[in-house]
């Protein structure tokens, strides 16, 4: 399903079914995922660069029993629009998520990152204090001296359209779990972007690091923040994770076993520190 300004229509009318729909934004369409009661507590879901709502889809069935879960495709990414003209700086993308949730009647919400998703989250905390009650980031990097990633995993495939071989190289480095399988729908999300769209979400990454580390933005907005932590992670030091303790009642979760995207190689244990945090702050968020 996909309709314009955020009204949603169940496809089928199914009972849990995801609703789909289409934010018509100045600067491009984005879409949009629902699942779970509208009238829970809200909860945010934002993916990582060259990824999409879809990354997050192994959590959701575990998220919906107490939560209204939103997901968003940001600009560049998924099924949203791949403008060559748009800025893709951390903080525009954090106003187009804000002017969603807007649109969508979600006045707070507890928000999850995942890797540059949680710079945007914290970028949206900065700018919309009033629309963030919580923060939880995973395996997001504090700044840029915990970034262990080199070659493709760092830069992006070398020719466009990539091969299959350079996707899988690409995204190696997300992933540590022995045995996990990439699954073909995220190398297809790397492969459904433009050159330009990836390296330039990459190079906003950077950009917002590079002006400020992340614990020190954080340290003064007052938000409940939770760090979740594949151990194993390739890209990003795990130990890193001890930075956001300058952040006044920051909690750490680090995850044994898995690596940069814990929500796909184990959902139900990325799930179970976020379900208690929320536990405790999604209240205020409702």
């Amino acid at each position: 399903m996909t309709v314009s300004d955020g009204v949603p229509h169940v496809n089928g009318g199914r009972p849990g079914a995801t609703e789909s729909s289409t934010v018509s934004l100045d600067d491009g369409d984005i879409h949009v995922c629902q699942d779970g009661a509208p009238d829970a507590p809200a909860l945010l879901l934002l993916h990582g660069s060259a990824s999409s709502t879809r990354s997050w889809e192994p959590m959701v069935p575990l998220l919906t029993g107490a939560h209204r879960v939103v997901r968003i495709d940001l600009l560049g990414h998924g099924r949203s629009a791949k403008p060559a003209d748009s800025s893709y700086a951390l903080p525009d993308q954090a106003r187009r998520v804000g002017a969603v949730l807007d649109r969508i009647g979600v006045e707070h919400a507890v928000v999850v990152g995942h890797s540059s998703g949680g710079a945007v989250a914290t970028a949206l905390a900065e700018q919309r204090p009033d629309l963030v009650t919580a923060l939880v980031l995973v395996n997001t990097g504090p700044g840029l001296d915990a970034l262990i990633a080199t070659g493709a995993a760092a830069t992006g495939p070398t020719q466009w359209p990539p091969t299959d071989e350079q996707l899988r190289g690409f995204a190696s480095t997300g992933f540590s779990r022995p045995g996990y399988r990439i699954p073909d729908e995220l190398l297809d999300d790397l492969r459904g972007m433009t050159p330009h769209t990836l390296t330039a979400s990459m190079g906003a990454t950077h950009a917002y690091l590079e002006q400020r580390t992340l614990p020190d933005r954080l340290a003064g907005l007052g938000k409940p923040l939770l760090v979740v932590f594949g151990e194993d992670d390739r890209r990003w030091r795990s130990s890193s994770a001890d930075d956001y303790r300058a952040v006044p009642g920051a909690r750490i979760e680090l995850l044994p076993g898995l690596g940069h995207s814990p929500l796909l190689e184990d959902p139900p244990r990325t799930a179970a520190p976020l379900l208690a945090f929320t536990a405790l702050h999604a209240a205020r968020a409702h």
